[in-house]
């Protein structure tokens, strides 16, 4: 009768494998949240930095050409995958431009510089701000 109880009892019990579930469904819980909030900020921190380096691009094109631009072939611009930029205007005394992504799609970043309009939510010349 002990030989029958010992290969009997060479797996786990169902109570056993009901418990690693409901530790591994606890443990994700926690950890899906957390990584949406990284991921997002990691969304807001490409459109500060294109909208950065937009800015760069533009002053050199200001030095070249005594005029900003709208046209992102012409200053040599290339966003981040699924990054939009959208330009407000560009003149000689200032441009502005939005940037998007469609991971975040309540939140917007932008910047103006000179005498451009200024576009939502950007308020400080020169300063990338987001809504977020």
């Amino acid at each position: 009768m002990n030989t029958y109880a010992r290969e009997r009892r060479t797996g786990f019990t169902l109570i056993e494998l009901l418990i690693v579930v409901v530790i591994i469904g606890i443990l994700a819980s926690i950890a899906i949240p957390k990584f949406s909030g990284v991921r997002d900020r990691a969304f807001l921190a490409t459109l500060k930095a294109d909208l950065r380096n937009l800015a760069n691009l533009e002053e050199v094109y200001y030095d070249n050409n005594y005029t900003y631009t709208t046209d992102v072939a012409a200053v040599g611009f290339v966003p981040s995958d699924a990054v939009v930029v959208t330009f407000g205007e560009a003149t000689n005394s200032g441009w502005s431009a939005s940037a998007t992504h469609p991971g975040i799609p309540a939140d917007a970043c932008a910047i103006f510089h000179g005498n451009a309009a200024a576009v939502s939510p950007a308020t400080v010349v020169g300063t990338v701000t987001c809504t977020r």
